[in-house]
């Protein structure tokens, strides 16, 4: 929360808003509606949700700690949902409201040595759209945002600070900017932080037989 509050200062500070901080556990269950509860009883009106909280693990599914990984599955997919879903209740009732979910370009492959991460991711991606072409004849819309490795505390936390994958990375700052612009115009899907070579390799992966792309990624993500 000290973190926190020091952001808080900062940003008074620099620009004429008031911010409110409200520390909640995401990884445990009920987090996300206690969450959303305490922004309704102190009479915030939300109008845009960015869903940006997650963590990944390196490492094979078997040998990880099943209940740190757990803790992923309830983080990266089923607070998300749950905030989704408690905050769309108003915006549905206002007819307005924009969502950003952060999902990954790990959500558009398997990912060996890191298989519930990427998994989860592909199903933020796939949640967001869905969503968005439910909302078609509204004014709500849903844009998902899918960066590739980005300078956060993502790396050291997940172990991918040592592998190839984390070698060159996109500026946080960029990759915000980005996905708020993007939500800001209601697009579907924003792609930020790629590197050229990233790029080529994305556009490619649907022609790559399967289980030459899944050695690929096992081969970028194993510790050099």
């Amino acid at each position: 929360i000290d973190t926190l509050n020091q952001l808080k200062s900062e940003l008074e500070k620099k620009y004429p808003i008031s911010v409110t901080c409200l520390q909640k556990d995401l990884s445990k269950n009920g987090a996300a509606q206690s969450l959303y509860n305490t922004v309704k009883a102190q009479n915030i009106e939300v109008d845009y949700l960015m869903n940006n909280a997650g963590f990944g693990l390196l490492g094979k599914f078997h040998e990880l700690p099943w209940e740190r990984q757990l803790q992923m599955i309830n983080l990266n997919m089923t607070a998300l949902t749950e905030l989704t879903y408690f905050f769309l209740q108003d915006f549905t009732q206002r007819n307005q409201g924009k969502i950003l979910n952060t999902s990954s370009m790990a959500g558009a492959s398997p990912g060996p040595l890191q298989a519930v991460y990427y998994a989860s991711k592909a199903y933020v991606t796939s949640f967001g759209n869905a969503l968005a072409e439910e909302l078609y004849d509204t004014n709500i819309t849903v844009t998902t945002l899918m960066p590739g490795a980005t300078s956060t505390g993502f790396g050291a936390t997940s172990g991918m600070d040592k592998t190839a994958v984390f070698k060159n990375l996109a500026s946080a700052k960029q990759v915000a900017r980005e996905g708020y612009e993007a939500m800001l115009k209601g697009k579907l899907d924003v792609i930020s932080g790629l590197s050229f070579s990233q790029k080529i390799m994305t556009s490619f992966m649907p022609f790559i037989p399967k289980k030459v792309l899944l050695t690929q990624i096992r081969k970028m993500q194993e510790v050099e």
